[in-house]
């Protein structure tokens, strides 16, 4: 997975917890929870849907890697998918 692709991924995530959420004006340093005024619930889904999304595994010790936009891209890249056996 590339970077760009990644990013489609946190774009699709957020729009699944925020319909409407608006990527075109967001800094990729901007922090997701208060651009798009998601509370820890919302962050929760937001991940769960990321990790749906993306195949990739993403546990509570990853959080503060997923405030970002390209925090979440990064992150992503640099794992493997979730291979089921």
């Amino acid at each position: 997975m590339n970077h760009d692709q990644a990013r489609m991924f946190v774009q699709e995530a957020a729009q699944r917890v925020v319909p409407g959420a608006d990527f075109t004006s967001l800094a990729p340093e901007a922090d997701l929870r208060d651009a798009f005024e998601m509370d820890s619930l919302d962050f929760l889904e937001f991940v769960e849907a990321l990790a749906e999304i993306s195949g990739r595994e993403l546990t509570e010790n990853d959080y503060p890697s997923l405030d970002t936009w390209d925090g979440c891209a990064r992150l992503l890249e640099s794992r493997e998918p979730v291979t089921h056996r």
